[in-house]
């Protein structure tokens, strides 16, 4: 085996290992950029031991709503590692130049579809009437249900307002 030939095969082999690397990292990156939760039952580090406003309501109505926290480029980005690396270990020469461009665009494509449907929550916007015959509206996750006449409790006052059954 001719010594050149073994080190462009070396350098080619380590080439790859590190753009198999910054994939993986583009994964972990994109798995903790995921965004909180917008239950009622989930609360921050920062809302912990805080003190709330509660006010007590009755349901006047009840709607479903979409809740979309929005893309971050993550996906797309991290997709377009992954289609570019797998790309490039197919072919050779220009052939290898052109999967490689075709697998980082298919690959941004499905991580943007991957992060945009993992944005997205089903969501409640729930109209409470309170004592004094005010009306305020709140969206939050449908982690559990609510129907016109409910009665409930409202708090708010740590940066989120939330609705809870009595």
């Amino acid at each position: 085996m001719n010594p050149s030939n073994s080190s462009l095969s070396l350098a080619a082999g380590r080439g790859r290992a590190l753009a198999v690397a910054a994939a993986l990292s583009a994964l972990a990156l994109l798995a903790g950029c995921a965004t909180g939760s917008n239950s009622a039952s989930v609360y921050d580090r920062n809302q912990a031991q805080r003190e709330q406003v509660v006010r007590m309501g009755t349901v006047e109505s009840v709607r479903r709503v979409t809740i979309d926290r929005g893309q971050t480029g993550v996906g797309t980005a991290g997709g377009a590692i992954v289609g570019g690396v797998a790309g490039s270990s197919i072919g050779g020469g220009r052939g290898q130049i052109i999967t490689s461009v075709l697998g980082a665009i298919a690959g941004g494509i499905a991580g943007q579809a991957v992060e945009g449907g993992m944005s997205k929550r089903e969501g409640l916007e729930i109209t409470v009437r309170f004592q004094n015959g005010e009306l305020r509206s709140i969206v939050q996750e449908a982690d559990e249900m609510f129907y016109v006449g409910d009665r409930v409790r409202v708090l708010s006052g740590t940066g989120a307002t939330r609705v809870t059954h009595l």
